[in-house]
């Protein structure tokens, strides 16, 4: 007979992930830190662009395997752009067109692979503003 409720709470701790929340429990800290430039003008090839970059600053016991930095003009409509890197590469978009006057905003993402088996674990950076 308590086969039935062992079963269903059994169920619910693998519906949930195999996590159990523990009241007053504090997040694991990230397991690497990652540093977001903030958008700046550069030239590239003759041509004044918008640059952010995002680069991996210190790991705990983690690899980082992939960074991504994203620059988009605040305000448009579009996407905006990305540029990643794998491993611990420093990740640098270039955007264009530049709009002299404009608000750039620069995002990011830094992940890592962390655990034993690992898992992987992405932290959002950002968003940094500039008027350029």
């Amino acid at each position: 007979m308590l086969r039935a409720p062992m079963l269903l709470a059994a169920a619910v701790v693998l519906a949930s992930g195999g996590t159990v929340a523990v009241a007053g429990a504090e997040p694991s800290p990230p397991p690497c830190a990652y540093t977001l430039s903030p958008p700046q003008v550069v030239q590239l090839s003759g041509t004044d662009v918008v640059t952010a970059t995002l680069s991996p600053a210190a790991c705990d016991r983690s690899i980082t395997y992939l960074t991504v930095a994203c620059v988009q003009l605040q305000g448009s409509d579009g996407p905006g752009q990305c540029a990643q890197q794998n491993g611990i590469l420093t990740a640098q978009v270039f955007y264009q067109p530049y709009r002299p006057g404009g608000t750039s905003v620069a995002t990011g993402r830094g992940c890592a692979n962390t655990g034993n088996p690992p898992r992987p674990v992405c932290q959002p950076m950002g968003p940094l503003t500039a008027t350029l």
